[in-house]
């Protein structure tokens, strides 16, 4: 099989290999050379038609395209507008039941439920970095066989940053404050910024003293020997917790793809949306994020909304962040990455109909603002840009214990939570084996998507019962928090 017709309704197909200009493929004789992952046409195309993928139009075609063309960026352009006006009209089907499994996690004293067990040190500002990393240097004599690691964070926020900024960054630190998988917290502030440890107490809530702690490294004479302390009192705390059977419904996992190719919908996105579904038949929970990625498949997810009041919420969701692209003079109809156009994918709207693949079919149960904590079983979108590391930070944020990371290019990069990669490629599963986790570019070959769905659940099942993601193995220490406002 050389070429690839996802959806009855296109009118192109997707290169599996390179093809070459004259060979014929399938009764198609091909124009060009085409790159593995590029769109081909199926038939002769009008200046101004519709080119249709994954069954809905991604752009209008800018010239005449001949049977056999290549369709790239100089013959395709995109159709997705600013802020419009949407319709209700629903079209989801409910999630069959399925039988419940369980993985081995730590069972918090809220009911909450960690895949890791680790201690956290989290700055209040980016002031205190050095302080917060030689606490954490000197704390490692205090890990002990149930706490699996011993982990201080990052960032240059929390001083003279105002309004809606300032909340975001707060709202960042309090989500990862109470995240289940932090066993105990220990937070630094030096005590003169803004986002100061008195501010952060108003948007974390009640907190177990025992569980998290708090240092004003200004009031202190040595604040990392005293850091030092109150790590050991942490670790003497979390060291209670141990690995026992939980439920799937504990699971709240977010999905979000990077630098995608054009198997990306076909495979990696086709794939963790078959997971998404299986896991929410088994009571659990999973999360789609960057809002510009579903520019142009939004009526999708709108439809998909299980009230009218959802899908009005979903509509703010996209017109807003469009506001907030034209707010600083951007198009919300481009797709900016070099290495997705490189991949075969040529408008937004191309992107996100991939984009949206990760989401499966389950209606969509709630829509989360940045920062907001997951609420609802099933399906919640949330609000966050498309940047790999905000984003995946933002599905931390939000409560998710894991992160499914799709990708057809490649990334080392990983956030405070494990961040499974899944390459959309066999070739790039090959290439990057320290980077790649599993390979979806198998569903090109020899697996059906109901076969490599089962084999992927057990997979993040073991990775939810302490098995080492690839990311774990490299940095995952520098926090990225969404800014949107003015530095004083």
């Amino acid at each position: 099989m050389k070429i690839f017709k996802i959806n009855e309704k296109d009118n192109v197909v997707v290169a599996l290999e390179n093809l070459n200009q004259g060979e014929t493929v399938d009764r198609i004789t091909i124009l060009q050379d085409i790159p593995m992952g590029h769109k081909i046409a199926l038939c002769d195309i009008k200046k101004g038609e519709k080119v249709i993928k994954y069954g809905y139009p991604i752009g209008s075609a800018k010239e005449d395209i001949k049977r056999g063309g290549h369709i790239h960026s100089h013959n395709l352009k995109s159709d997705v507008a600013g802020k419009l006006t949407y319709n209700y009209n629903p079209n989801f089907a409910e999630i069959t039941p399925t039988e419940h499994k369980t993985f081995m996690g730590y069972k918090r004293e809220n009911g909450d439920v960690g895949i890791r067990n680790e201690i956290w040190i989290i700055p209040t500002v980016g002031c205190v970095n050095s302080i917060v990393k030689a606490i954490e240097n000197g704390s490692k004599q205090y890990k002990t066989d149930n706490i699996d690691g011993i982990f201080s964070y990052n960032h240059p926020y929390g001083c003279s940053q105002l309004g809606d900024d300032m909340k975001n960054t707060l709202k960042h630190l309090s989500g990862l404050i109470n995240h289940p998988n932090a066993g105990a917290v220990l937070v630094v502030g030096l005590g003169c910024e803004n986002g100061n440890i008195g501010e952060l107490k108003k948007f974390l809530g009640k907190t177990n003293e025992k569980r998290v702690k708090f240092l004003i490294a200004q009031q202190e004479e040595n604040e990392i020997e005293k850091g030092i302390e109150l790590v050991k009192e942490l670790c003497d705390y979390a060291d209670k917790f141990t690995r026992t059977p939980q439920d799937t419904e504990k699971l709240k996992i977010g999905l979000k793809c990077g630098g995608s190719d054009g198997f990306s919908g076909i495979t990696a996105n086709s794939l963790v949306g078959s997971f998404s579904d299986m896991l929410i038949s088994k009571g659990g929970s999973t999360v789609l994020t960057e809002v510009p990625e579903m520019f142009g498949a939004e009526t999708i997810l709108m439809n998909r909304c299980r009230t009218e009041k959802l899908f009005n919420k979903t509509v703010d969701l996209i017109n807003n962040f469009k506001g907030y692209f034209m707010k600083y003079g951007e198009k919300t109809d481009e797709n900016p990455s070099p290495g997705n156009k490189d991949g075969g994918i040529t408008t937004i709207a191309d992107k996100s109909l991939g984009c949206v693949q990760k989401g499966g079919t389950a209606p969509v149960e709630d829509v989360l603002n940045y920062g907001e904590q997951v609420k609802k079983k099933g399906l919640s979108l949330l609000q966050a840009p498309g940047n790999d590391l905000v984003a995946s930070n933002a599905l931390a944020v939000s409560g998710c214990q894991l992160v499914l990371f799709t990708t057809g290019r490649g990334t080392p990069f990983g956030c405070p939570v494990p961040t499974i990669k899944i390459s959309s490629n066999t070739p790039l599963y090959n290439k990057k084996k320290t980077w790649i986790d599993f390979n979806a570019g198998q569903l090109l070959e020899d697996k059906e998507v109901p076969e490599l769905t089962g084999e992927f659940l057990e997979f993040v099942l073991d990775i939810c019962s302490g098995k080492t993601a690839k990311s774990e193995m490299l940095d995952k220490t520098e926090l990225a928090i969404f800014k949107d406002g003015v530095t004083l």
